[in-house]
């Protein structure tokens, strides 16, 4: 069954390493493709559009990819990735401005469960939520 792929777009691979491993945690028994494009080539802090061209690519089954990134530039690196992919591939993939950790870690769980693109990257978006009623923010 293909099923929504997700890619974490960070500065630091063991950020991006350690918000995967906890997404999956809360996956027993279950499993959805996930993939990480951090740091730089020198193993230092950065990104590169490249490695998340291919991120996208090694996890999109068809159904869509969901991208979360981290700080600014990896948005950059996320958008500039965009365009190494086709037309076709393009439209399959959400940029989503959630939360990293608290984002991956609801997306990972409704992906896994089979839901669609667009309810995926909507559960990311939800990420926030759940800290913000604890702590009385309304956002």
């Amino acid at each position: 069954m293909a099923r929504v792929g997700l890619v974490v777009v960070s500065h630091s691979r063991a950020l991006a390493d350690a918000a995967v491993a906890l997404a999956r945690q809360m996956l027993p028994g279950r499993e959805t493709a996930i993939e990480v494009a951090a740091g730089a080539a020198d193993q230092g802090l950065g990104t590169d559009a490249t490695a998340v061209a291919a991120a996208v690519a090694s996890v999109d089954s068809g159904d869509g990819v969901v991208v979360l990134m981290d700080l600014g530039s990896a948005v950059l690196s996320a958008e500039m990735a965009l365009e190494f992919l086709d037309d076709e591939a393009r439209s399959r993939v959400v940029l989503s401005p959630a939360p990293l950790v608290e984002g991956l870690v609801g997306a990972a769980v409704v992906a896994a469960g089979g839901a669609s693109r667009e309810d995926v990257a909507a559960e990311a978006m939800r990420g926030l939520a759940p800290k913000q009623a604890q702590l009385g923010e309304a956002g």
